[in-house]
């Protein structure tokens, strides 16, 4: 049952109770549970956080917990599955689900007892309607026993043959019916894809009840980058979003322009700008920021002899001198910084990257600090998924928690370096694959496969890294393959998970030219093909596109995939 007033219906019941976050490993749902915490911090209210990477660990920490609480809060997880078929809760335990994931299963939608779905209310979902998909049981038996003894035989048998009719009838509409049910479901859950940020949502509750802080509003921006970050959402969706947050920083941040009331150097800062489309590049060096942005390195095609003259034509057009790119950026010029953004601007219309110019906010603590919202989802995001090992699993989690709050500018720091680090294993990565010809075309998808013992192999073993190293691939490939049939086809990459167990990581991507809608058909195929196969997969993750699969069944299960998308 979706909320309509999240104030009175969700945080108004919640703030008398125990209540039990379990939070989703992504940097969205990072952002609202700071939200929210921050508000039941003001309010005093009582909880246990929970962090769950995928399906199997959100049961087990329900029945763990099931017992001491009644009040659950999933955060980006738990919209997209019947929640009450898998976790089989007690009637008086009750569900808060904000999840951006797309479509929300109709079994959530139309449960008005213990499941409340906190959504933006001017969302598109696109439900189907209840009488399409529930049918209220009827008793279709009758009791054909006659109540008269007295009735003529031909009137009984005239009765009887009437209901054998009606029932026929009734058994052609039910069938009908369940298969008009089947074709409009699969219509609503065959494409997966993402509605506003969970930290958004968040964010609008904390506003409407007038206790929303900077704090919060930067949340809610990094929130969205990421959406953006991953390539969940359309452009036109995170113009919009950009649009609503823009009015709220305006509201908070105007002091800064009134000298009268203008806030202490130290304070904190949230400011609107067009920045340029490159990762990390205020924290690292211009040339590493080039070389290691998929845009730039897609468009350039800096895998090639070729591609890297180009850049050095690129860097000549702008006028600026090796000597000064390949340093920190803080330490570049002034003079040489004041124009840097029309001058590389300039350049990359000559270069045909027309895009490279993007709306986002960035953040200032005093004169030293600034950051952009996109610096944080690369630092976040890698120390949630740091390889290296260090004490309990959960570790990375809180560590990634903590690089939000400002006070921790040194686990943000250790997140910036070990993000510069993932950024370059992509970029190596996505070049090794093209220049060797790992991507091949299957027929209706292209797949790559990495092999056990390539370099950072183990990096991409973790989720949101093998989907950015899938999208910046995909990215390259559209790029330089002559192929214009190759440019539509969306990409299936797998890499080792487990090596002891003997298990891959897969994920579907869709088409770098049509994804403008952003919608993945892969979640559904994969569940086909592994039916259809018997395949050894683990459906564990809360992306759908993203599965476990056991090495010895790929080949049959590949060859399932393409037969179905043929």
């Amino acid at each position: 049952m979706f909320v309509s007033d999240c104030r009175r219906e969700f945080y108004d019941l919640i703030v008398t109770q125990r209540v039990l976050l379990l939070v989703a490993s992504d940097v969205d749902a990072l952002c609202a549970c700071k939200i929210l915490q921050a508000l039941f911090q003001c309010d005093h209210v009582q909880y246990t956080l929970v962090p769950v990477a995928g399906w199997q660990e959100l049961e087990t920490a329900f029945l763990e917990h099931k017992d001491q609480f009644k009040c659950f809060v999933l955060i980006n997880c738990g919209a997209n599955v019947d929640l009450l078929e898998i976790l089989q809760p007690e009637e008086d335990a009750f569900f808060f689900v904000c999840d951006s994931h797309r479509p929300i299963n109709v079994v959530n939608v139309y449960n008005d007892t213990q499941i409340k779905l906190l959504v933006k209310q001017d969302d598109d979902l696109d439900v189907p309607a209840y009488d399409d998909i529930f049918r209220d049981e009827e008793d279709e038996e009758e009791d054909s026993e006659d109540e008269s003894d007295g009735s003529e035989p031909s009137e009984k048998r005239r009765r009887f043959e009437e209901e054998v009719i009606e029932r026929t009838m009734k058994r052609r509409q039910r069938r009908e019916w369940e298969a008009r049910r089947r074709e409009i479901l699969f219509d609503y859950e065959q494409y997966e894809y993402h509605g506003t940020s969970s930290a958004m949502v968040m964010f609008d509750l904390a506003w409407i009840m007038s206790k929303d802080l900077n704090d919060m509003l930067w949340w809610a921006i990094v929130g969205l980058t990421d959406q953006w970050v991953q390539d969940k959402i359309t452009q036109m969706k995170y113009v919009t979003d950009i649009g609503i947050l823009q009015r709220h920083v305006s509201r908070h941040n105007h002091r800064n322009e009134d000298e009268e009331n203008s806030l202490s150097i130290d304070c904190m800062r949230i400011a609107f700008e067009y920045d340029l489309r490159l990762a990390l590049y205020q924290h690292w060096s211009l040339y590493e920021s080039l070389c290691n942005t998929s845009y730039t390195s897609a468009s350039l095609k800096l895998w090639s002899v070729q591609g890297q003259k180009r850049l050095q034509e690129f860097l000549a057009d702008m006028g600026l001198p090796l000597k000064q790119v390949k340093q920190k950026f803080n330490s570049m010029d002034v003079s040489l910084k004041e124009n840097l953004r029309e001058m590389i601007e300039e350049s990359a219309n000559k270069f045909g990257m027309k895009d490279l110019r993007v709306q986002t906010f960035s953040i200032h603590f005093g004169f030293k600090n600034k950051f952009s919202a996109s610096d944080i989802v690369y630092a976040t995001t890698s120390l949630m998924e740091n390889i290296e090992k260090e004490g309990h699993e959960t570790t990375n989690f809180i560590k990634a928690l903590d690089s939000l709050s400002r006070g921790n500018l040194d686990k943000l720091h250790q997140g910036l370096d070990l993000a510069k680090k993932q950024l370059r294993a992509i970029q190596q990565t996505v070049a090794s694959c093209i220049c060797t010809n790992l991507v091949i075309s299957q027929g209706p998808f292209l797949y790559c496969s990495l092999m056990e013992g390539t370099p950072d192999v183990k990096l991409f073993s973790k989720p949101v890294s093998l989907c950015l190293l899938s999208k910046y691939l995909l990215k390259s490939f559209v790029c330089s393959t002559k192929n214009k049939r190759c440019k539509l086809l969306p990409l299936v990459m797998a890499a080792p998970m487990d090596v002891e167990q003997g298990t891959v990581i897969m994920v579907g991507i869709p088409p770098e030219i049509e994804s403008s809608d952003k919608k993945n058909f892969f979640g559904r195929a994969f569940e086909k093909a592994a039916e259809s196969t018997n395949s050894r997969t683990l459906h564990n993750h809360f992306e759908l596109s993203i599965i476990e699969l056991k090495t010895e069944d790929r080949s049959k299960f590949l060859d399932a995939l393409i037969s179905l998308l043929s």
